[in-house]
Protein backbone atom coordinates (compact mmCIF):
# COMPACT_ATOMS: atom_id res chain seq x y z
CA UNK A 1 0.00 0.00 0.00
CA UNK A 2 1.40 3.38 -0.96
CA UNK A 3 1.39 6.02 1.74
CA UNK A 4 -1.19 8.06 -0.20
CA UNK A 5 -3.50 5.34 -1.42
CA UNK A 6 -7.25 5.94 -1.21
CA UNK A 7 -8.88 3.28 0.96
CA UNK A 8 -12.58 2.53 0.71
CA UNK A 9 -14.04 2.59 4.23
CA UNK A 10 -17.22 0.99 5.54
CA UNK A 11 -19.53 4.01 5.60
CA UNK A 12 -22.21 2.06 7.45
CA UNK A 13 -20.23 1.55 10.66
CA UNK A 14 -19.78 5.28 11.32
CA UNK A 15 -16.12 5.07 12.36
CA UNK A 16 -14.82 7.41 9.65
CA UNK A 17 -17.73 9.80 10.16
CA UNK A 18 -16.96 10.04 13.88
CA UNK A 19 -13.25 10.51 13.15
CA UNK A 20 -13.99 13.36 10.73
CA UNK A 21 -16.50 15.00 13.08
CA UNK A 22 -13.88 15.04 15.82
CA UNK A 23 -11.15 16.47 13.56
CA UNK A 24 -13.45 19.16 12.13
CA UNK A 25 -14.68 20.10 15.61
CA UNK A 26 -11.06 20.39 16.79
CA UNK A 27 -10.22 22.68 13.85
CA UNK A 28 -13.37 24.78 14.20
CA UNK A 29 -12.89 25.18 17.96
CA UNK A 30 -9.26 26.16 17.61
CA UNK A 31 -10.06 28.62 14.82
CA UNK A 32 -13.09 30.28 16.46
CA UNK A 33 -12.25 29.89 20.14
CA UNK A 34 -15.64 28.26 20.76
CA UNK A 35 -15.02 25.02 22.67
CA UNK A 36 -18.52 24.60 24.08
CA UNK A 37 -19.84 21.97 21.65
CA UNK A 38 -22.17 19.42 23.26
CA UNK A 39 -24.04 16.67 21.44
CA UNK A 40 -27.78 16.08 21.90
CA UNK A 41 -29.65 12.80 21.42
CA UNK A 42 -33.20 12.22 22.64
CA UNK A 43 -35.71 9.49 21.90
CA UNK A 44 -39.26 8.53 22.75
CA UNK A 45 -39.95 4.81 23.09
CA UNK A 46 -43.11 2.79 23.16
CA UNK A 47 -44.03 0.33 25.92
CA UNK A 48 -41.90 -2.41 24.32
CA UNK A 49 -38.83 -0.14 24.24
CA UNK A 50 -38.84 0.48 20.48
CA UNK A 51 -37.86 3.96 19.36
CA UNK A 52 -40.87 5.72 17.86
CA UNK A 53 -39.40 9.23 17.66
CA UNK A 54 -35.91 10.68 17.99
CA UNK A 55 -33.85 13.83 17.62
CA UNK A 56 -30.11 14.37 17.33
CA UNK A 57 -28.06 17.53 17.12
CA UNK A 58 -25.65 19.68 19.03
CA UNK A 59 -25.05 23.11 20.45
CA UNK A 60 -21.91 25.07 19.65
CA UNK A 61 -20.96 28.72 19.58
CA UNK A 62 -24.39 30.08 20.46
CA UNK A 63 -26.32 27.95 17.97
CA UNK A 64 -28.31 24.75 18.35
CA UNK A 65 -28.34 22.57 15.24
CA UNK A 66 -30.95 19.85 14.92
CA UNK A 67 -29.34 17.36 12.56
CA UNK A 68 -32.07 14.71 12.52
CA UNK A 69 -35.69 14.51 13.66
CA UNK A 70 -37.80 11.45 12.94
CA UNK A 71 -41.19 10.17 14.04
CA UNK A 72 -42.38 6.69 13.07
CA UNK A 73 -45.29 6.92 10.63
CA UNK A 74 -48.02 5.41 12.89
CA UNK A 75 -47.08 7.85 15.65
CA UNK A 76 -47.09 11.07 13.63
CA UNK A 77 -49.55 13.90 14.40
CA UNK A 78 -49.46 13.08 18.11
CA UNK A 79 -47.08 15.86 19.14
CA UNK A 80 -44.00 13.67 19.56
CA UNK A 81 -41.82 15.67 17.16
CA UNK A 82 -42.93 18.90 18.81
CA UNK A 83 -42.04 17.51 22.24
CA UNK A 84 -38.57 16.61 21.01
CA UNK A 85 -38.09 20.05 19.44
CA UNK A 86 -39.32 21.72 22.63
CA UNK A 87 -36.73 19.70 24.55
CA UNK A 88 -34.01 20.79 22.11
CA UNK A 89 -35.12 24.41 22.44
CA UNK A 90 -35.04 24.22 26.24
CA UNK A 91 -31.51 22.78 26.10
CA UNK A 92 -30.51 25.46 23.59
CA UNK A 93 -31.75 28.19 25.91
CA UNK A 94 -29.95 26.61 28.89
CA UNK A 95 -26.77 26.61 26.82
CA UNK A 96 -27.23 30.30 25.92
CA UNK A 97 -27.98 29.70 22.22
CA UNK A 98 -29.58 32.52 20.26
CA UNK A 99 -30.93 30.35 17.44
CA UNK A 100 -31.82 26.85 16.28
CA UNK A 101 -31.01 25.76 12.74
CA UNK A 102 -31.95 22.68 10.72
CA UNK A 103 -32.33 21.48 7.16
CA UNK A 104 -35.34 19.85 5.57
CA UNK A 105 -36.55 19.07 2.06
CA UNK A 106 -39.63 20.40 0.30
CA UNK A 107 -41.22 16.94 0.52
CA UNK A 108 -40.49 16.57 4.23
CA UNK A 109 -41.67 19.10 6.79
CA UNK A 110 -41.01 22.79 5.97
CA UNK A 111 -44.61 23.77 6.78
CA UNK A 112 -44.40 21.94 10.10
CA UNK A 113 -41.23 23.82 11.07
CA UNK A 114 -42.74 27.14 9.93
CA UNK A 115 -45.70 26.56 12.28
CA UNK A 116 -43.16 26.09 15.09
CA UNK A 117 -41.52 29.46 14.41
CA UNK A 118 -38.78 28.54 11.93
CA UNK A 119 -38.14 30.57 8.79
CA UNK A 120 -36.46 29.54 5.56
CA UNK A 121 -33.12 31.32 5.28
CA UNK A 122 -31.65 29.43 2.30
CA UNK A 123 -32.90 27.22 -0.51
CA UNK A 124 -31.01 24.79 -2.72
CA UNK A 125 -32.98 23.88 -5.83
CA UNK A 126 -32.93 20.42 -7.38
CA UNK A 127 -31.76 18.61 -4.27
CA UNK A 128 -32.92 16.02 -4.92
CA UNK A 129 -33.87 16.62 -8.55
CA UNK A 130 -37.27 18.28 -8.79
CA UNK A 131 -37.30 19.28 -5.10
CA UNK A 132 -35.62 21.78 -2.78
CA UNK A 133 -33.57 21.59 0.37
CA UNK A 134 -34.18 24.34 2.91
CA UNK A 135 -32.04 25.66 5.70
CA UNK A 136 -34.34 26.94 8.41
CA UNK A 137 -33.74 29.03 11.51
CA UNK A 138 -35.65 29.92 14.64
CA UNK A 139 -34.40 32.86 16.66
CA UNK A 140 -34.57 32.37 20.41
Amino acid sequence: MSEHEIIREDAEDGTLSSFLSDRIYDFNSTTTGFTDGILMAYSIRDSSGSIIAALTGHTWGGTCEVTQLWVDEPHRHQGLGSRLLETAEAIARERQCSQIILTTHSFQAPDYYTRLGFEIVATIDDYPAGHQMYTMRKLL
